[in-house]
């Protein structure tokens, strides 16, 4: 059997084979021996303390991945702990998470020898090995914990059988091998015990700002839950600041993860509550529960978020959020999802979020603000669509009469769709020409929601205007699905952070009712089917008896590219600012951002043509 342990570094090339031996060997031209060889490599590896970011792949915590990024290399350092390994791992990355597909890095073993090898699987799961080897593998070394890892790959490849690591939502897929395979086509993904785990991998490389010398600290956790055995449970907890609590700014929060539970906790957020209840009942327990008041429900204005993966937060230097003092809710609720695939029951939690606040105000209170879609069914994805587009807009006319002279600063975001979203990006333009993104997530998971810090705080001066787009999936769905707040309806909005605090709260748009209804009535006119365009009926029902043909399909997608809009742009109090909203043109855009060019990394010819052979061997694990 092979042995797994041990430090190794690239010592020899083998000869090339003969043509059997090439077949047997999959191709390879080229193996790289690995020696025992622990003070050689350690120039190999980034500098000390390389990982900032750590999570457990698997719900059971066998495979652990660490990574950093280097935005100068355009390149991902990543170290894989395996605590029980039995025949080898796979590691890799997919559009949405599948095995079949997916741009694959694989350690295996023959039953003599043990191999390392950049790989990807067909579309019925069968892995091959790929023809460019872009994962270089750095060391493997076996610690106290297990077996490490060490090995990079460019975020670019130009290969076409790799994954382009972008920012936002990566979604990570895991195989256990549990018995050794002859060669590597022998492995299908189907036979193994595969999982995926979501990840934002691009990180923001942003300084950490100073922080008051002030500064206190409240830790709002929902103590010794009795973690339900079922997959997913999203906990409601409400507690409440201290009596005479006055005006403070929070300055940055972080995630507290109870020991041993870091595979459960899937993402957490607080919100406070709104300031018109005098007071919230106490809860812990199931957001779903019936027994949940249902006063609850207005406490969803976010003061923090967290997701796997994610570290600190942090305001910048010259703004904080405010909470606390006159106007503001005393009470916040914090909402735990736990993700428990296994099923495991009597796990006890106290998770929570810590937050860091000073009394000290800072010069600029920060803003959360809505872009996107109105909550309204008139917005409708059709049955059986891939990939369907529907955008909202803020308008040049809203942030016109609501902005400050000098503009906002977006400096965060976190995305939102429920279950068919796919694809959301925020988009700035100005004087017709768009300029920046905001955010964008290719592969959103509404699974995976987090605030993300952006890389460049994004200016938004008055006459400017943000569009928000959102791509849909409902390839499994019978029936229209609807813009609403339940979670089988859709939604499509990007909370932005941003300061200076206005009183714009919320800029964003929908079809105008009245040509939806004049597409209702053009559907009746080329359809045998009748659509009730009748006042009594409601215009889920009107979507629901629409015969999705193709004509009916287009002409829906036109409607929603040229008709007139109704904006929403509103004040906190939820009252529009003056002037008129209704018939809005949409905004004319007559340039858009070019898609950014792919470079190939220069250094293709130096990777091995074959799967590096790993012959290490080392202590007991």
């Amino acid at each position: 059997m092979a042995r797994w342990g041990g430090q190794a570094h690239p010592a020899m090339r083998v000869p090339s084979p003969s043509v059997r031996e090439a077949a047997s060997m999959y191709g390879t031209a080229v193996a790289v021996f690995l020696v025992i060889l622990v003070a050689a490599l350690q120039g190999s590896a980034p500098p000390e303390s390389p990982f900032p970011y750590r999570i457990p792949l698997d719900p059971e915590g066998i495979l652990e991945l660490s990574w950093n990024v280097s935005y100068v290399q355009e390149t991902v350092h990543f170290q894989l702990l395996v605590r029980e390994l039995k025949a080898g791992v796979l590691f890799g990355m997919s559009d949405r998470g599948e095995l079949e597909n997916a741009d694959l890095v694989v350690l295996w073993t023959d039953g003599d020898s043990a191999y390392f090898g950049d790989a990807w699987s067909d579309q019925k799961g069968q892995i091959h090995l790929d023809a460019q080897q872009d994962y270089q593998l750095l060391r493997a070394q076996r610690t106290r914990e297990g077996l490490s890892l060490l090995f990079k790959r460019p975020f670019g490849t130009c290969d076409p059988k790799d994954y382009l690591i972008e920012d936002g939502t990566v979604h990570l897929v895991y195989g256990i091998l549990e018995e050794p395979f002859q060669s590597l086509e022998a492995i299908n993904v189907s036979s193994l015990q595969t999982g995926l785990q979501r990840v934002q991998l691009l990180k923001p490389n942003i300084s950490i700002p100073a922080l008051p010398s002030d500064m206190r600290t409240m830790e709002i956790r929902a103590p010794d839950v009795l973690v339900p055995g079922q997959e997913t449970t999203y906990w409601c907890y409400i507690t409440e600041l201290p009596d005479g609590f006055s005006r403070h700014h929070i300055v940055m929060y972080e995630p507290i993860v109870t020991e041993g539970n870091e595979a459960l906790v899937h993402h957490m957020e607080v919100f406070q509550c709104a300031a018109e209840f005098e007071s919230f009942p106490h809860f812990s327990g199931p957001c779903d529960s019936k027994m949940k008041p249902e006063r609850l429900n207005y406490c969803r204005h976010v003061l923090a978020a967290w997701a796997l993966g994610a570290k600190a937060f942090y305001y910048p230097e010259e703004a904080g959020l405010a909470f606390g003092g006159p106007g503001s809710s005393r009470f916040l609720r914090l909402e735990v999802h736990y993700h428990n695939p296994l099923m495991i029951k009597g796990r006890r939690d106290s998770s929570g979020i810590r937050l860091y606040y000073t009394a000290t105000l800072r010069r600029f209170d920060a803003g959360i603000m809505e872009l996107g879609l109105v909550y309204t069914p008139v917005m409708a994805i059709p049955p059986r669509e891939t990939a369907f587009v529907l955008t909202g807009y803020c308008t040049d006319k809203c942030t016109q009469m609501a902005l400050p002279p000098s503009g906002i600063h977006i400096f965060a975001s976190q995305l939102h769709t429920h279950l068919t979203g796919r694809k959301v990006v925020t988009v700035l333009a100005r004087d017709g020409r768009e300029k920046e993104v905001v955010n964008r997530d290719d592969h959103y998971s509404p699974h995976f929601q987090e605030i993300r810090m952006l890389k460049k705080v994004v200016s938004v001066h008055p006459g400017d205007v943000l569009i928000t787009s959102c791509t849909y999936n409902t390839g499994d769905r019978k029936l229209a699905t609807v813009g609403g707040f339940g979670i089988l309806e859709e939604m499509c909005v990007n909370y932005v952070h941003y300061y200076p605090l206005t009183q714009l709260e919320l800029c964003k748009s929908a079809v105008d009712p009245g040509f939806l209804q004049k597409y209702f009535h053009l559907v009746n006119r080329f359809n045998s089917e009748e659509v009730c365009t009748c006042p009594q009926a409601s215009v889920p029902e009107q979507f629901a008896s629409v015969p999705w043909n193709s004509f009916n399909r287009q002409v829906l997608k036109a409607l929603y590219s040229f008709a007139p809009i109704s904006m929403h742009c509103n004040k906190s109090s939820a009252v529009r600012f003056q002037g008129e909203w209704n018939l809005q043109p949409l905004p004319e855009i007559i340039s858009k951002l070019e898609e950014p060019t792919r470079h190939c990394p220069a250094s293709q010819g130096q990777s091995p043509a074959g799967p590096t052979m790993v012959s290490i061997g080392g202590g007991k694990g």
